[in-house]
């Protein structure tokens, strides 16, 4: 995958190997070029290819280099920000569709992976989301009323069931959503890319896009060695995204997420540590994420990159919270670290975006990656085919525009994660 251990960390350790797939290295022709090979561009080509479309998949680097192979592993309904402020921004009718089909999402994602046997470590045990103090429980009162009206099943678990599913005592509450779950990711892409090559597609890695040009009716989608003839163009490339569509990533500002994996914890550990295996994150406004793999291992996230003196801070950082959530593990050891990017749009809801005639695709998808992706490429699948309009897609068109001052909110943010972890100050 890299040589870099700080891209893809435990991911590329624990995962199956990647099915057998090669450079483009001719013209070949298609009903349609996917441009990624992350949960979007795969799901695509899978939900393609079942529809009887041909699609090619071509991957800059190896498949889920980008964030897909770097994600957290959780596997949630809905968008970070508040049910309510969905439609406040994309108005009442897009919004309560984006919500309905996002809530749908990880039931979407289960049957794929039950469908074809994708061995992806997955966990159904849902999630919670952690309060921290009583303006977390508030917090979370108010996204649990805003799902509840919307017939979805979260539920409020108080401090006492909060600390016996997590076996720690900081928390003040917690919502439960038993939609959601866990999974081990770049696994779940590799199992995706497997189903889709079984279905017929054809999957291309170490493959950038140089050049598209209209041909005809259609587009010629040029790579290095090879090229693509196709009458559709779908770009799934999101927050890593550059050459013809590098629009993609200067409309989303990076925010540096890192993870931080233990050796297996011992089986008296694991019994009061996630004894479920939920996948957890709490209401600070610098977050914590943590989650327990197959194997035991507790893995700890938060906001930060792993570079520089950042490699440093976070990690001592990591160590002193794991002491305070959990002060039953002692001493621990940090097998994998790993870090990548969440792609943030302004007003943190998805867009989708048509680049030219035929030219479509999803992105922004503000550190909810699995679910979304997963369910996008299945609109994109239907709306190809014509079994889905316009006025049934989930988001409104949108012309892609660069975000201001991107790269000095990018920087503030890295060293805003860097002297909050350093002092343990909340900014």
């Amino acid at each position: 995958m890299s040589s870099n251990a700080t891209t893809h960390g435990l991911w590329e350790k624990t995962a199956p190997p990647a099915p057998v797939t090669s450079e483009l290295n001719d013209l070949v022709q298609s009903d349609v070029v996917i441009v990624g090979g992350g949960f979007t561009g795969l799901s695509t080509s899978l939900h393609l290819a079942q529809l009887g479309i041909s699609a090619v998949v071509l991957e800059s680097f190896d498949l889920g280099f980008g964030g897909s192979g770097r994600n957290v592993g959780l596997i949630n309904g809905g968008m970070w920000v508040m049910p309510d402020d969905i439609p406040s921004v994309l108005g009442p009718v897009y919004g309560e569709r984006c919500l309905k089909l996002l809530s749908e999402a990880p039931s979407l994602v289960r049957s794929i992976i039950e469908a074809h046997d994708i061995q992806c470590e997955l966990e159904k045990n849902g999630t919670l989301h952690l309060a921290v103090g009583q303006g977390g429980v508030q917090e979370i009162q108010e996204r649990q009323r805003q799902w509840v009206s919307r017939g979805a099943p979260l539920g409020i678990l108080d401090a006492e069931e909060t600390a016996r599913r997590t076996g720690s005592s900081a928390y003040s509450g917690s919502l439960f959503d038993p939609r959601a779950g866990t999974l081990q990711p770049l696994a779940y892409v590799r199992g995706l890319a497997q189903a889709a090559m079984n279905a017929g597609a054809r999957i291309f890695h170490n493959s950038p896009v140089i050049e598209a040009q209209r041909q005809g009716d259609g587009w010629l989608v040029k790579t290095k060695k090879g090229s693509v003839v196709a009458k559709w163009v779908v770009v799934a490339t999101d927050a890593y995204s550059t050459g013809p569509w590098k629009i993609v990533r200067a409309e989303q500002v990076h925010l540096p997420y890192f993870n931080f994996a233990t050796a297996p914890l011992s089986d008296n550990l694991r019994k009061t540590i996630l004894p479920n295996r939920e996948g957890c994150w709490d209401t600070k406004e610098i977050l914590s994420s943590f989650r327990m793999d197959q194997s035991g291992r507790l893995i700890f996230g938060s906001v930060g990159a792993l570079r520089n003196t950042g490699h440093s801070v976070h990690e001592a950082w990591a160590r002193r919270s794991l002491k305070k959530v959990f002060p039953q593990l002692g001493e621990v050891d940090f097998e994998s670290a790993w870090f990548g990017h969440i792609g943030m749009t302004s007003d943190a809801v998805p867009r989708f975006h048509k680049f030219d005639e035929n030219v479509i695709g999803f992105s922004g998808y503000n550190g909810r990656g699995i679910a979304p992706g997963t369910t996008f490429g299945r609109v994109l699948a239907s709306y190809i085919s014509g079994k889905m309009s316009d006025d049934e897609l989930p988001l409104p068109t949108t012309e892609p525009k660069a975000q201001a001052f991107r790269a000095l909110k990018e920087a503030y943010y890295e060293l805003g994660a860097q002297v909050a972890h350093f002092t343990d100050v909340r900014l």
